[in-house]
């Protein structure tokens, strides 16, 4: 660190860029030497003051940072090692913020551009989307064959051609469609209006594409107007195909602003939701963890992939989607993790196995969002808990959306708790939640079991409620009754008692995620106890299961679908109490015990281990730590690896003798965002890695949206009216968006 506090910062050289090297973890770059390389960077900046400065001038007092070059140009030997490379010409800039402001004393006086210039200067950047567009075709038609090759020399650049009047019209009218789509996006509108169903025989009804352009047109848009003036009424004005092509383009360029800021995170995770049905198709939606430039952990929604049953398929179009349609480098991802329904997490799991084996230091977690206890739950490869959980769903459902049930089951509790009103108010409250997302919501279902029978009961014969609402209660009512169902939710809950403890401190504070680490040998180590004496356990398990059913005046007997599969060979031996210890118990524990050790490997626990850094894990560890014994495997990811050691001591002795009014730093977000984190570079590069752990939190929650608008779009809109290109355009509908690009884009893929 010599020397660090008196080294003057760099200020970017660009018009408009208020970037210095002090507040940025941007590469700044000297003007080259060379004079003919030299004077194209002078031109491209368009700064009048600088034209008469010699090339060693420019060398020695100015830069330019990384942001006004494309990512092609620049050449990354590691994560924070940054070069140009040797023909590397800036050509991003911002020539026009400043007229915003004409009263302003502007230092970096900006030469007027000519549209030719302009022209020029945006070429580039649509030849790079261009590229990317043909790569997502191609991954689209062959996922055998889709990678774009990237040749070293870019060739002359083409040479700007002045646009003829069809041309500036075809392009104005290629605008006002690609608005269009994006309003409808952003707006969440599906595509289609009604249905030919609605309409007698020859009557013609536009979609709601053409009824948002014909409106136009009557608002006065000459240029649609004289586009379509003579065109028959009963004529589509944009073809399916087409509306297809220029919606992809817009995903594309959408998506691409939150790749670009990925991409120049460096590190990144990937979490995938559960499976979700758009227009009658299976898809995953897919997020991605990075932190940006102002240090705040994000985790945005980057598009859907096609879900395929063959888990060795979908694991290779999976890999192929993320590093060659999207353009992200998998050598930098640092963790992944799968929230997926029943059934589909033996697939996701193949998907990570594959991953894993590529890519050994994208570390496969439990997601923050989702429960422990939930999760494990949801993988349990036993029919009987995948039926289980749907059933606690559609009861939570149900009454989720009907105010009058809930009032009935208030009542119902408060009868059936009189002795213990504060268990009942407990209830309540849990009711009006999403409680079957909960660490113990076994718990509060076995709690719950008597008053949602009785309250199902009444309202399947109550003649004031609606005829579907009255059916689905009978219906509940008796899968809340049967005994499979009874005797599956109470094991489950008990084998689940274990683990609630440890699953709830990790979605806790940093520290609590910590020690929880620490404790995963001891709970292994009850849950390995409980398989020696299984025997035993069952045997109190399937006592409290009887119980309870005795309780509904629900049959204690074998499952109905088993005598059937015997045919007459029933062997009279089996008991409930063995078959469901044989079926349930045995495996379900046996999964248990195997998903933990795989979700908290070695290197997982190495990781989290290193979460001694946060200061206020510090001070409870009285700063007797050692991270830098469980943070080699992020040795490569380091920008000083040879001074973590001294750096770490520093750190530690910066917190030890901090001042007296000084609190300790409790999460990793705060620790990023400390003032002068930038002279500790090992330990920020530490924490921003492990900040991006799929196991941790959001800290900020205006961070975290991306999962909660996904979650919106689903609940907001039909199945039938879904649009994986529409959904990202509505749920990303913040990121700013290049109409410009997206039309010369088009213009470029499909001339």
């Amino acid at each position: 660190f010599k020397g660090a506090a008196a080294t003057m910062p760099n200020f970017c050289a660009a018009p408009n860029c208020t970037r210095k090297s002090t507040q940025s973890d941007l590469a700044f770059f000297r003007f080259p030497r060379d004079p003919a390389r030299c004077q194209r960077w002078v031109e491209n900046c368009r700064r009048a003051d600088l034209e008469d400065k010699t090339p060693d001038q420019l060398n020695k007092h100015y830069r330019l940072c990384a942001k006004h070059f494309e990512t092609s140009m620049i050449c990354r030997s590691s994560p924070y090692r940054t070069v140009l490379r040797d023909n590397a010409v800036p050509t991003i800039f911002d020539l026009t913020s400043h007229l915003n402001k004409p009263h302003s004393r502007y230092r970096k006086r900006i030469k007027e551009l000519s549209e030719d210039e302009i022209r020029t200067l945006k070429q580039q950047k649509i030849d790079e989307t261009f590229e990317r567009q043909q790569a997502t075709q191609e991954c689209n038609e062959s996922n055998a064959q889709n990678t774009v090759s990237e040749e070293g020399g870019q060739g002359q650049e083409e040479e700007a051609v002045p646009l003829t009047l069809e041309e500036r019209e075809n392009k104005d009218y290629l605008k006002s469609l690609f608005e269009i789509l994006i309003l409808m996006g952003k707006q969440n509108i599906p595509l289609d209006g009604h249905t030919v169903d609605e309409f007698p025989e020859g009557i013609f009804a536009s979609d709601n594409f053409q009824a948002l352009l014909e409106y136009r047109i009557n608002g006065g848009d000459e240029v649609l107007r004289k586009r379509f003036e003579m065109t028959a009424v009963n004529v589509e004005y944009c073809s399916k195909t087409q509306q297809k092509q220029m919606l992809e383009i817009c995903e594309n360029c959408v998506r691409e602003e939150t790749l670009r800021e990925v991409r120049d995170s460096h590190f990144f995770s990937i979490v995938t939701d559960e499976v979700v049905d758009i227009a009658g198709e299976e898809h995953l939606p897919v997020l991605v963890r990075f932190v940006d430039d102002s240090h705040n952990l994000r985790e945005e929604f980057i598009g859907f992939l096609p879900y395929e049953a063959d888990p060795e398929i979908l694991a290779v179009k999976f890999h192929a989607t993320i590093t060659e349609k999207w353009g992200l480098n998998m050598e930098y991802c640092r963790g992944q993790a799968y929230i997926v329904s029943s059934g589909f997490a033996s697939k996701m799991k193949v998907v990570a196995t594959r991953l894993l084996e590529k890519y050994p230091q994208a570390v496969y977690t439990l997601c923050s969002s989702c429960a422990l206890n939930v999760w494990l739950a949801k993988s349990v490869p036993v029919v009987g808990v995948s039926i289980a959980l749907g059933t606690m769903e559609e009861v939570c459902c149900l009454f989720n959306q009907s105010p009058q049930l809930l009032v009935e089951l208030d009542n119902t509790i408060s009868a059936l708790f009189q002795d213990n009103e504060e268990k009942g108010n407990e209830l309540k409250q849990i009711c009006r939640s999403q409680w079957t997302g909960r660490h113990d919501t076994f718990e509060v279902l076995v709690d719950l079991m008597q008053a949602l029978v009785l309250c199902l009961d009444a309202v399947s014969s109550d003649s004031t409620v609606s005829n579907f609402i009255a059916g689905r209660a009978f219906v509940l009512s008796s899968a809340l009754t049967d005994f499979d169902f009874i005797v599956t939710i109470v094991i489950m809950k008990n084998l689940l008692s274990f683990t609630r403890a440890f699953g709830r401190n990790l979605q806790g504070q940093t520290s609590d995620v910590f020690f929880a680490a620490g404790s995963l040998t001891a709970v292994l180590h009850s849950l390995n106890e409980v398989m020696e004496h299984i025997e035993v356990y069952h045997e109190f398990w399937f006592e409290e299961a009887t119980n309870l059913a005795t309780k509904l005046d629900v049959q204690i007997k074998l499952p109905g679908k088993l005598r059937r599969a015997q045919q007459g060979n029933f062997d009279p031996d089996i008991t409930s109490e063995n078959y469901y210890k044989e079926i349930l118990s045995v495996p379900t524990l046996e999964h248990i015990i195997q998903e933990l050790k795989d979700i908290f490997s070695e290197q997982h626990l190495k990781a989290l281990k290193c979460l001694s850094l946060v200061p206020s894990v510090m001070g409870q560890l009285k700063f007797n730590t050692s991270e830098e014994h469980h943070a080699d495997m992020f040795k490569n990811d380091l920008p000083n690896p040879d001074t973590l050691s001294a750096e770490l001591h520093c750190w530690r002795i910066k917190w030890k003798h901090r001042g007296k009014d000084i609190e300790l730093p409790a999460t990793i977000y705060e620790a990023l965002h400390l003032p002068d984190i930038k002279f500790f570079p090992n330990v920020y590069a530490l924490l921003k890695v492990l900040c991006i752990l799929p196991l941790m939190k959001v800290e900020n929650e205006k961070y975290g949206i991306g999962r909660k608008r996904l979650k919106a779009y689903l609940r907001n809109t039909l199945t039938e009216h879904r649009s994986s290109n529409l959904a990202l355009l509505n749920i990303n509908f913040d990121i700013k968006h290049d109409l410009d690009l997206m039309v010369d884009t088009y213009i470029k893929l499909y001339p």
